[in-house]
Formats: structure tokens, sequence, C-alpha cells
């Protein structure tokens, strides 16, 4: 039996040879590559999903995934002033839309890049927490600087079509050649296979990355992901209810919509009573405000519903 073609996802090339003159844009070039994957339609990406869930097969999730690449360029732009070369946030997140595919039940009636979108700020959130923490403990003022300025440095040198070498971004940088180096080799980054078997697999198993993936981070059936997960979604709603102006509306979204732990939510009639309202007009307040929130989250989270409480 021929063994099956490898399938990996877009991944920038190290640019132009040594000595070449032509300006070259990493991002760009990626951005090229992801173009060249079409994107599916809802009928085929439930079949897709289908097949895989039921099939395993991995050329169904490859589909899946590449069809999907573009969604986590969007969202690594949101995260692009956190310091971190965007195309080290794109292989973060590339991970998590790898971590959803896996994850995903057609059956449930929620679009893919809907719950994918979740998946990929986790694993972008969780690269950028972690990577923060490698800064702040026990680095030198070297390494900070590096941590900071190597990836914007190295870009700047190959759009000039000049070849990044560790000898000249030390000399640029102001720093060791062996720093530099050293940093590198802690944030650069691979090819991401999704079916090539892992190193060190024996031959039967031959056990491929989407396989052992959830194994890389906690997913949302543990604790550390579903906490993750909640607290993004929460995030997203304290943002909106930032900027709510009117004290009632502020009211029923803290204490009837979205109570925090422990807190019972209050009736229509509570509501009323505290602001001299009818049950009806807090009603009404309470069902534009609702509308406002499903327009500002439509586009990350189209299928969002808000289960408001009875009374």
């Amino acid at each position: 039996m021929e063994p099956r073609p490898r399938r990996t996802l877009p991944a920038p090339d190290s640019g132009p040879g040594k000595g070449g003159l032509a300006r070259y844009d990493p991002v760009r070039a990626y951005m090229a590559e992801v173009s060249r994957h079409t994107l599916l339609s809802r009928e085929e990406e439930h079949e897709l999903a289908m097949k895989y869930r039921e099939t395993g097969d991995v050329d169904a999730a490859y589909k899946l995934v590449a069809s999907n690449l573009r969604l986590v360029v969007k969202i690594a732009h949101e995260y692009r002033r956190s310091a971190f070369h965007l195309l080290d946030l794109i292989q973060e997140g590339n991970m998590g839309l790898m971590q959803a595919v896996k994850k995903y039940d057609p059956f449930k009636g929620v679009k893919l890049s809907s719950y994918a979108a979740w998946w990929i700020r986790a694993y972008i959130i969780r690269f950028v927490m972690d990577n923060w923490r490698m800064v702040k403990l026990g680095t030198t003022q070297a390494q900070r600087k590096l941590f900071f300025n190597l990836a914007k440095e190295r870009e700047k040198l190959l759009a000039r079509g000049i070849e990044p070498t560790p000898r000249l971004l030390a000399r640029n940088l102001q720093v060791e050649e062996q720093d530099v180096e050293e940093m590198s080799a802690r944030m650069g980054s691979e090819d991401v296979s999704l079916d090539a078997p892992l190193r060190g697999d024996d031959d039967e198993s031959r056990q491929t990355r989407l396989d052992r993936v959830s194994e890389r981070v906690p997913g949302p059936d543990d604790a550390l992901g579903d906490e993750q997960l909640k607290r993004l979604f929460r995030a997203k709603l304290d943002s909106f209810a930032a900027k709510l102006a009117d004290e009632k509306e502020r009211y029923i979204f803290e204490h009837r919509l979205l109570p925090r732990d422990g807190e019972e939510p209050l009736t229509l009639q509570q509501v009323g009573d505290r602001f001299k309202l009818t049950r009806e007009r807090a009603r009404q307040i309470e069902a534009k405000m609702v509308k406002r929130l499903r327009e500002e989250l439509k586009d990350e989270i189209p299928d969002f519903k808000l289960m408001t409480p009875s009374e």
C-alpha cells in the first residue's frame, strides 16, 4: 500500500535565499498560501465533520482545518499589539483550530467557525500568558529585549531583502549572538503536520499529531480549559456591560441576566419596584438590551442565545 501523502498546515518559509534582494513579507506569503484553500459550504462542512467524527478520516479533518485558516488570521490580528509576532499567534491559533475540529460535534447545530473561534482564542491567550510569564520569571535584560524586539527586527530585515542571521540580529539589537540563538530556539515554531507519524511512535500505532493534540493542553472537557473558555466569554459580556450608559439596563444586566456566582437573578417585578416601572416596561428594556447584545456578538457567536429568567 502506498503511504498516505503528508498533510501540513501552511507555514511561512524562511524568506529569500542568502543574498537575495527582493522584498519579502512573511505574513503576506502566508496569506497567499492560505487563500489557496477554498471555503466550504455549510453542507460540505457538515458532511466532512460527520465523516471525521464517525470514521476518524484525517483527510476530512484537514479540509475542515484548511477552510478555516482565514478565521485564525482574523482572530490573531486582534492580539497583534501583545508584542508577539503575528505568525507566532497564528501558529498557536492553528493548534486551537485543530483541537476544535477534533472536538466538534456536527449534530449540535452550531457552525464550526463559531465553535472554533473559542478554541483559537484560548490557545492564543494561553500562548501570550505563558510567554509573558517566561519574560517575567528570571530572564536577563538582554533576553527581555530580545523577547520584545527579535521578531520585529527579523521581519524588518526580511522586508529589506536581508537575511536575518543571528550575528546581524545581535549587532542590530546590541546583544550577544548566543542570546539571539537561544531566544530564537525558545520562540521558534515548525510546520504542523496533521497526519505525519510522531517521532518515537512504534510502527503499529502510527499515532499522529492530530491524535495527540488533545494531550498537549487541557480541553473544554477538563477543568482548566473549561474555565479558560468561561473567562473569555465572561470578558466579552463584561465589555458589553461596561458600555451600558443607562442605569436601568446596567442593573438588569448585572442582577437579572448575568448575576454573579451564588446570586439569584431578580424578577422583573423586583426590577420594576426598584425603578418605579411596570413589570412590562422592565421586560421591554431587557428585550432591547438583549437584542443589542446579540448584535454585538453575532460576528463571533452567530448562534448565541441568552436564556432570560422566566419572571
